[in-house]
């Protein structure tokens, strides 16, 4: 297991050998998560590498009493992603591998039932309304924007917003 705080701590004090770390230990679950919420490989890997060059950059701007490193480099990566989506005017290619693989509605439901039935995640998400449950879930495993959650659920923009936001209270604190 490795202790993430302590990694990017040193990363702030200009250890890059703690950098090399933090890759090798999330690097390749980083790539996976962008794979999906950019659904390119050359994006996703750009994802990344922009990503540790933020944390290698920001790492001072990390506070443990704040959240946990985990979500902390999470939260980089998708914030990335999103820009990148913003910013990327052209059609996205999809090559033959991704045309096959499952549908958004498969990826959330595997992703929510990998989480084991002890663990704290899913113990909190049970306790939310499925609506948002799912919003929660389409927002931070496909990285999807509220609006195109409320277009794939057909429900209005401002009641996506709502349920994300109060999903996200109630999580906070079923976690604290």
């Amino acid at each position: 297991m490795t202790d993430l705080s302590a990694l990017i701590q040193s990363c702030a004090a200009g250890d890059r050998s703690a950098l090399k770390r933090i890759m090798e230990s999330e690097g390749g679950r980083m790539l996976g998560v962008a794979r999906r919420m950019l659904r390119r490989q050359d994006l996703a890997e750009d994802a990344v590498q922009e990503s540790f060059v933020l944390v290698w950059r920001k790492s001072h701007q990390f506070d443990q009493s704040q959240g946990q490193a985990k979500s902390w480099l999470y939260t980089i990566l998708r914030n990335r992603c999103l820009t990148l989506l913003r910013h990327n005017d052209r059609e996205i290619a999809l090559d033959p591998m991704e045309a096959e693989t499952a549908s958004d509605d498969a990826i959330l439901e595997l992703a929510y039932n990998r989480l084991e039935r002890t663990n704290d995640l899913r113990v909190c998400l049970e306790t939310l309304e499925p609506n948002r449950r799912m919003a929660i879930i389409s927002s931070y495993v496909l990285g999807y924007s509220h609006g195109e959650i409320a277009g794939r659920m057909g429900a209005p923009l401002g009641s996506v917003k709502a349920w994300v936001r109060r999903g996200l209270l109630t999580l906070r604190e079923c976690l604290s």
